[in-house]
C-alpha cells in the first residue's frame, strides 16, 4: 500500500485538519528526512494554501478544535504549529493551552523553531524569480538539467507537479520521467 492510500484509509478520505473531502493531497510535515505516514498528513487544497500563512484566514483554523485531538503525531504537530502562529487570538491560545503533546511529539513540533522563539520562521523556499514555493506546488524547469545517475536530461519547460520541500530551502524534490529527483530552486519557476 503506497503512502497516499495509507493516509486516505487513516483519515477516511477527509482532510486531517479541517475534515473537508475535496481535493486531498499528501503533505509532508517539515522537517522531512524520510517520507512516511508518521510525518505526513492528508490535507485539502484550502488548508495547503493557508498553512504557510495561517493568519490569512484565521477563522478557517477554528477547525483545529477537533483535529487537535488526533492520535497521529503529524496532525498534532501541524495543529500545534498553526495555533502557535495564531496565538494572538484568544480562541487559538485557549486551544493551545488544551493541546497535549508528549515529549517526542513536542520535539518534532519545535523542530522548526528559531532562536527568537518563532515557530516556522525559517528561510522560505523560493523559485528563481523569488516566488515562495509551498508543498504540492507545480514548477517548470528553466534550463536543461542532466540528471546524474538516471542517464537522462530533464528538458527546459518540463512541468514538475506536486513538489516536496526539503530541509534545504535551495532544493525541492519532484518526479521527472517517473524518477524522484532533487532539483535546485535556481533552475525552476513556479507554474501558473
Amino acid at each position: 500500500m503506497n503512502l497516499e492510500s495509507t493516509l486516505l484509509k487513516r483519515c477516511n478520505s477527509k482532510c486531517e485538519l479541517c475534515s473537508s473531502s475535496a481535493s486531498l493531497t499528501v503533505y509532508n510535515v517539515p522537517p522531512v528526512t524520510e517520507v512516511s505516514a508518521d510525518n505526513s498528513i492528508m490535507i485539502c487544497d484550502t488548508c495547503r494554501k493557508k498553512v504557510s500563512d495561517p493568519s490569512s484566514d484565521v477563522n478557517h483554523w477554528r477547525c483545529l478544535n477537533e483535529s487537535m485531538w488526533s492520535e497521529f503525531p503529524a496532525v498534532l504537530v501541524m495543529a500545534w504549529r498553526i495555533l502557535n502562529k495564531l496565538s494572538t487570538n484568544d480562541w487559538a491560545r485557549d486551544l493551545l493551552d488544551q493541546l497535549f503533546l508528549d515529549e517526542e511529539t513536542l520535539k518534532f513540533a519545535e523542530a522548526l523553531k528559531s532562536d527568537d522563539g518563532d515557530v516556522d520562521n525559517v528561510k522560505s523556499t523560493k523559485d528563481s524569480n523569488g516566488t515562495i514555493l509551498i508543498e504540492g506546488d507545480s514548477v517548470t524547469l528553466i534550463k536543461d538539467l542532466e540528471v546524474k545517475g538516471a542517464n537522462f536530461t530533464a528538458k527546459r519547460g518540463t512541468l514538475v507537479k506536486n513538489i516536496s520541500l526539503t530541509s534545504n530551502p535551495e532544493q525541492i524534490e519532484g518526479r521527472v520521467n517517473g524518477t524522484l529527483i532533487v532539483l535546485l530552486t535556481c533552475f525552476l519557476k513556479k507554474a501558473i
